[in-house]
């Protein structure tokens, strides 16, 4: 028989764990920033080295970083389709970010 004691004590627990897996998230929130700040840096120095607008918007180079994200999710158990969407949506901000730096540099 459940009594509104244990039902108290559970909820208690619940929100325990969650203010621990808020804070787990936000941890990984700060690493995965600092992951970010690392690649706007690389993509900065390549936005400068590309040859014109053409090769920063690379479509093909964009399925290759792609194919290469969803396979390396599918080997850590990743749920796939969540990597690619992710990922889309980062690369479109990085090539809006690299076409600002090239042509700024042309």
């Amino acid at each position: 028989m459940s009594t509104n004691h244990t039902f108290d004590k559970d909820a208690q627990a619940d929100k325990e764990q969650l203010a621990a897996v808020r804070v787990a998230v936000d941890e990984v929130d700060e690493q995965i920033v600092a992951l970010i700040g690392r690649r706007e840096r690389l993509i900065r120095i390549a936005g400068t080295l590309k040859a014109d607008s053409a090769e920063v918007r690379a479509p093909g180079r964009v399925e290759r970083v792609l194919e290469h994200v969803k396979a390396t999710a599918e080997q850590k158990d990743i749920d796939v389709e969540l990597v690619e969407k992710t990922y889309r949506a980062m690369v479109d901000a990085f090539i809006a970010l690299e076409l600002e730096v090239y042509k700024a540099g042309s």
